[in-house]
């Protein structure tokens, strides 16, 4: 027996040691036939698995997760991330939901040995693929591979939820959907209305690198997806990568590491809306630096170059739209390229998605619920979606669309109204145990009366032998 199936009967012993209480207490219900499902989620990477298996803790089982992506590719870790590693400290938790046999590390000292987890500073992006097949393998939740979802509706007291497959009706649904869950990734308008398609690709999709390759590649953006594909340019053959900076310096100070405690994950979204605003703000002002791995996987390349403010004020092509070359005008100077990299990464606009476009014109952002204090205004921030404490959508106009309550954004659109809990690596654990008791209260509340009726019918004896125990002597 390996190591890793050791690993695996431990996981199954620990399931049934922490099982109690075991019966599945959730009310089945069917409208004109058809199965009623009591949570869709919609994703099946991370953050879907990890509510999946929180809502299995609490004996919510009634579960289907529908990803677009084939089994084993869901999320950007072997598809469109071009980092080497993650960039969260190895030691994170989170799909795991406090069960030690679940961590990552009980996964990669069982995979890989002790030695190897001793020696390792960041989990590999392949390995933390390995790892989430492995966590999806024995939690087993229900998952549809290769099913997209295209709308969701109100259907009375359910949700209608259209998919490639069919329409689903379900209670809750959940959005799982990752960075670019509550819009699409962006290319500036600049770039999009200059350059033939061939001639951009942006930090959101898959590439096959080798298209670099004798290329003078510009990177317009300075985080650490800018450095990941500006490093994989150059090791693809690229003869030459530019970096550009809108800010004056290069971000030093990463504050994803000063969240990473308790309270913070559990209990940010408990905190009055003007001290979300102000972290939210301040996140933005400050941003994050890409990590030192990344800075040096570029800069140790003598044809890389960084350059800072150095917004970009225009592109054109001269000569052939197809083959001349593409001149930029920056804050910097001028520059030429024969391909330009965006990595401006997604914005917010829920009419993007398709599963949304239903959802968009009835949802409340920040800048229809809060005005900020002076000095503190910051329009990216106001268009984030306005979450209620569950990641409930809220309604921009009170009464037009209550049914938004029950579909729980639990993607990187959420940060603003719930901290990290919003399909961040570091925020699963509190996110996913917030969610999942937030889906249990609200499917325990709405059949209130029915579980009331049960409890005052409830007759079966205990107590059956009224007997002495010595027979009456």
């Amino acid at each position: 027996m390996t190591a890793l199936d050791t690993l695996e009967e431990r996981v199954r012993r620990d399931l049934e040691l922490t099982a109690y209480p075991r019966p599945e207490w959730v009310r089945p219900r069917t409208r004109d036939g058809e199965h009623v499902l009591d949570v869709l989620v919609v994703g099946a990477g991370q953050a879907g698995l990890t509510v999946a298996f929180a809502l299995k803790r609490r004996a919510v089982t009634n579960v289907l997760l529908l990803d677009a992506a084939p089994a084993g590719s869901e999320g950007p870790w072997t598809t469109y991330a071009a980092m080497h590693t993650l960039r969260t400290p190895k030691t994170l938790t989170g799909p795991d939901q406090g069960l030690p046999s679940l961590t990552p590390e009980a996964w990669y000292r069982a995979a890989h040995g002790d030695a190897a987890w001793e020696d390792l500073r960041f989990i590999p992006k392949q390995h933390w693929q390995a790892y989430l097949g492995w966590f999806r393998k024995v939690t087993e939740p229900r998952v549809h591979n290769g099913v997209s979802v295209t709308g969701i509706r109100p259907a009375g007291d359910l949700l209608e939820v259209e998919t490639s497959e069919g329409v689903r009706l379900a209670r809750r649904v959940v959005l799982a959907t990752g960075l670019a869950g509550n819009g699409e990734w962006t290319v500036p308008r600049m770039v999009r209305d200059a350059l033939a398609p061939h001639r951009y690709a942006h930090t959101g999709e898959r590439l096959d690198f080798a298209r670099f390759a004798g290329q003078r590649v510009g990177v317009l953006g300075g985080g650490a997806s800018a450095f990941d594909y500006a490093g994989a340019a150059l090791e693809h053959g690229a003869a030459g990568v530019d970096l550009f900076y809108r800010r004056p310096e290069v971000p030093r100070v990463n504050l994803f590491r000063w969240m990473e405690f308790y309270a913070f994950g559990a209990h940010f979204p408990d905190l009055p809306d003007e001290d979300k605003w102000r972290y939210s703000v301040h996140f933005q002002r400050m941003n994050q630096p890409p990590p030192q791995a990344s800075w040096h996987r570029c800069t140790g390349w003598d044809s890389f170059a960084w350059h800072t403010s150095a917004d970009w004020k225009s592109v054109e092509v001269d000569g052939d739209p197809g083959t001349g070359e593409i001149v930029v005008a920056t804050g910097a100077g001028e520059f030429r390229f024969d391909a330009v990299i965006s990595a401006t990464g997604p914005n917010v606009d829920l009419a993007a998605r398709p599963e949304l476009r239903d959802v968009a014109p009835y949802a409340a952002t920040w800048a229809d619920r809060f005005t900020p204090p002076a000095g503190w205004e910051d329009e990216a921030t106001a268009g984030y979606p306005y979450l209620d404490g569950d990641f409930g959508f809220t309604e921009r106009t009170p009464g037009s669309a209550p049914w938004l309550s029950r579909i729980h954004d639990f993607t990187y659109g959420a940060r603003v109204s719930m901290g990290l809990n919003g399909n961040m690596n570091s925020g699963l654990g509190a996110g996913g145990r917030r969610l999942a008791d937030a889906l249990s209260r609200s499917l325990f509340l709405e059949d209130g009366a029915a579980f009331l009726e049960d409890y005052t019918r409830y007759d079966l004896a205990e107590l059956t032998d009224l007997g002495r125990p010595d027979g009456g002597r």
